[in-house]
């Protein structure tokens, strides 16, 4: 396996985690729809989260959120929305980003809620 494949199933790992101890039920990881892949769908009480991880080993070339486009924002929407209809939900969805830089100094996580706002 290539090492920035490594990198981005240790970061969705670490996403996980830490969805769960805040209180989050992971619902699906990887949750493939067309031509888009949700990292994780989780749910805290009656708020669905689309999560998409960006896993970086350096800030040099900018932050991890910086690297999602408006294009994979299309897509996670239509993802969502199938996934929604599909299971027939009646939820609020949110779309999140959990921003990591891993390497040997350590591991930077955020969290950032409703990040596609700020688009």
């Amino acid at each position: 396996m290539a090492e920035h494949n490594d990198l981005g199933n240790k970061g969705e790992q670490l996403a996980a985690d830490f969805l769960l101890k805040k209180g989050y039920k992971i619902l699906e990881r990887n949750y493939r729809f067309q031509k888009a892949e949700v990292d994780i769908i989780a749910q805290l009480k009656d708020t669905l989260c689309a999560v998409e991880v960006k896993t970086r080993s350096t800030p040099d070339f900018g932050n991890p959120q910086d690297f999602v486009k408006p294009k994979q924002i299309q897509q996670l929407v239509k993802a969502i929305d199938h996934y929604v209809n599909a299971n027939d939900l009646d939820v609020d969805v949110r779309f999140d980003i959990v921003a990591i830089i891993k390497n040997k100094s350590g591991t930077r996580l955020e969290h950032l809620e409703d990040a596609f706002l700020h688009f």
